[in-house]
């Protein structure tokens, strides 16, 4: 089977535990305002096999003992069959796959439950709580992804959830309590990761001749990224 992907990177160390190898997918439905990688949107890219990935994770295995494969993008859920197939001959290499995704195309049928049988870790971005504002910032709502936190939970699959704290946009106290309360009714979540918004992908965006959705917005400062973080945990424990 051949999928279509953008990148690979060989030594990943912020996609999962440990050191992986990082698939990024070409093709994501989501028009993030903050997106730092909009040359993934369409899904034209470079066509590769399932065999093709794996002999060469196999070439450096010896590096990913604490680690294994994650896949990203763009968005993986736009080609499900492909990502399952991945993640199922991975598994029965004993390689732990991590599902790197906004959940946004998730549908709860028999294609789903074949992935979720074949991942071991999910990390969950979840944009913003409030429908309206997720769609405003993302061109669609967030009902499917919030399902599909929901349906992980219920099948025990570890989460981590990730949030882009973008000021003036997720950054204020009602926007990060919302995000922890509903994180608090997860039990299979292992972690929960902020990241400060920066403009470091406005280049691609000249580059491409596309106008930059947050232009002007400025990079989240220290001190709003400990405050933040404040609110969230706060909001966990409650």
């Amino acid at each position: 089977m051949t999928g279509y992907i953008h990148s690979i990177e060989s030594f990943g160390t912020v996609d999962g535990p440990g050191v992986r190898f990082v698939v990024f997918f070409q093709g994501c439905p989501l028009r993030c305002a903050y997106c730092h990688n909009p040359d993934t949107w369409e899904r034209r890219g470079t066509p590769v096999t399932v065999e093709e990935l794996l002999a060469r994770f196999e070439k450096n295995r010896a590096f990913y003992s604490g680690g294994g494969l994650t896949a990203t993008g763009g968005e993986p859920l736009m080609q499900l069959e492909f990502l399952t197939m991945l993640f199922e001959c991975a598994k029965e290499r004993g390689i732990h796959t991590c599902l790197d995704t906004s959940g946004a195309l998730f549908r709860e049928n028999k294609a789903y439950e074949r992935l979720a049988d074949a991942t071991d870790l999910v990390l969950l971005d979840i944009k913003h709580m409030d429908p309206a504002a997720h769609c405003r910032l993302t061109g669609v709502d967030n009902e499917r992804i919030l399902e599909f936190a929901r349906y992980l939970d219920r099948r025990h699959i570890p989460l981590w959830i990730r949030h882009v704290v973008v000021p003036g946009i997720t950054d204020d106290d009602a926007s990060l309590t919302a995000l922890g309360r509903f994180t608090a009714t997860l039990s299979s979540v292992q972690a929960v990761e902020l990241l400060p918004y920066h403009t470091l992908g406005e280049s691609k965006y000249e580059s491409m001749h596309i106008p930059y959705p947050l232009q002007g917005v400025p990079p989240l400062s220290e001190t709003a990224f400990a405050r933040a973080k404040s609110v969230l945990q706060r909001a966990m424990q409650e």
